[in-house]
């Protein structure tokens, strides 16, 4: 039997073999209540450049991306722009829904033909009203979810800002670059101010650091491409 997700995608879309109930917010509930999160799933189809949230709107949907690729951006104060990360297929976002009158803190953009599988807010609460057990493990699943972050915030306290821009670059290398004879090359612009805000440092350390990495041969810059050398990706 052709998976629904698959029914909708058509060929244009290449899937991720992971489903909702494989979602780390779902993990070690009981082969019932996987059933009733996937039967209970809203697919939508998007195209390259669609919106699927805009930022400060209600947070009423969470989302797997199913296939494609989307951008999150954050608009500041003074009108600009920052891409703050690039989802692909397998990962998921919209976790916003689950505070109470909460709002989306980015817009999230299709960089792609892009299809999601998901639930409003109302639906999702009551589906936990119909399966219980799918709510307490969510927040089993949410307070491990706090406290591995709390571990990841306490690393980027003892790390130098050329460490952590370094670990931020290979990250994106190896889920969005593109394989080359040096290395894998990222496509898509990351700008100074993009990066000073994934790693919290200011601008102008970040272009330091940028230097340091490329006199250490770590990476290349060519135009707007930057590669990460094969040898550094791990």
């Amino acid at each position: 039997m052709v998976c629904l997700c698959q029914e909708i995608a058509g060929k244009d879309i290449k899937l991720s073999p992971i489903c909702i109930g494989q979602l780390w917010m779902f993990n070690n509930l009981e082969p019932s209540d996987l059933a009733a999160l996937a039967k209970e799933a809203q697919r939508k189809k998007m195209v390259k450049g669609q919106v699927l949230f805009m930022q400060s709107d209600p947070a009423d949907e969470l989302f797997l991306i199913k296939g494609g690729r989307i951008k999150l951006v954050k608009v500041l104060e003074d009108g600009s722009e920052l891409t703050l990360d690039i989802r692909k297929a397998g990962d998921f976002v919209g976790e916003n829904v689950f505070l109470n009158q909460g709002e989306y803190p980015v817009s999230a953009i299709c960089l792609e033909d892009t299809l999601t599988c998901g639930y409003s807010r109302s639906q999702f609460e009551q589906l936990v009203l119909k399966n219980p057990n799918i709510g307490l493990q969510v927040i089993r699943n949410l307070s491990e979810r706090v406290s591995w972050l709390t571990t990841q915030i306490g690393n980027l306290a003892v790390t130098n800002i050329e460490e952590r821009l370094y670990s931020v670059l290979c990250n994106v290398a190896k889920e969005h670059g593109i394989a080359s004879a040096r290395g894998q090359v990222i496509q898509f612009p990351l700008t100074h101010e993009d990066l000073s805000y994934l790693i919290g440092a200011h601008r102008v350390s970040i272009t330091r650091a940028m230097k340091t990495l490329k006199i250490a041969g770590k990476i290349i810059l060519e135009g707007k491409r930057l590669i990460v050398l094969s040898q550094n990706v791990t």
